[in-house]
């Protein structure tokens, strides 16, 4: 379990405290994994477009909390955002994340 709580440092309390502060969801799965069920107020940018979307993301001047199916594309996608100088959070599974927002 070690291993995971690593991965995914950031502790339910702690992400509900970041959505009820603004900070916006920000799912990269793919649209027709999005269509197929999403976390009512994220927003789907996937992972393989992220590049072209960082000037839009910033424009939300917010922390991201990002998702996915199950917190690996999230994670890569974290990492890319926060090299651009954004404010991100792996948020894992939508799923999970769904069960707390």
């Amino acid at each position: 379990m070690g291993f995971f709580q690593n991965i995914f440092k950031n502790t339910s309390g702690d992400l509900r405290q970041l959505i009820d502060q603004g900070a916006v969801i920000i799912d990269v799965r793919t649209p027709a994994e999005y269509n197929s069920g999403h976390i009512k107020t994220s927003k789907n940018f996937p992972l393989n477009e992220l590049k072209q979307k960082v000037d839009e993301l910033r424009s939300y001047q917010k922390p991201l909390i990002i998702v996915c199916q199950s917190g690996m594309r999230s994670g890569t996608a974290k990492s890319f955002l926060e090299g651009r100088g954004l404010q991100a959070i792996n948020g894992g599974s939508w799923s999970a994340l769904n069960n707390i927002v």
